[in-house]
């Protein structure tokens, strides 16, 4: 049984700090990550997700979008996986 993930494009985002919503490491980073991107890694993954216009509590002012997958595995995990993804793409 999977477990619904939540994503946010600030998880990747190499010029945020970890307070701001950065989630990885910054060498793993990109910058400025879009919804988009993030939507076709998990496409490319075949991951099952549905993106949603909300916002990331630390910054509710940027209305970015996230993505709810569903994943079997850790939060952490996926983040790398769709991190390392969306570094091959830069």
């Amino acid at each position: 049984m999977s477990a619904e993930r939540i994503l946010y494009p600030c998880y990747f985002d190499v010029t945020l700090t970890r307070r701001e919503g950065r989630r990885i490491a910054k060498n793993l980073g990109v910058k400025s990550p879009e919804l988009s991107a993030v939507e076709t890694i998990l496409q490319g993954m075949k991951v099952p997700h549905r993106v949603e216009e909300r916002h990331h509590p630390a910054r509710w002012a940027q209305h970015e979008g996230r993505i709810v997958a569903e994943w079997e595995g850790s939060k952490g995990d996926l983040i790398r996986k769709v991190a390392s993804g969306l570094a091959r793409r830069k």
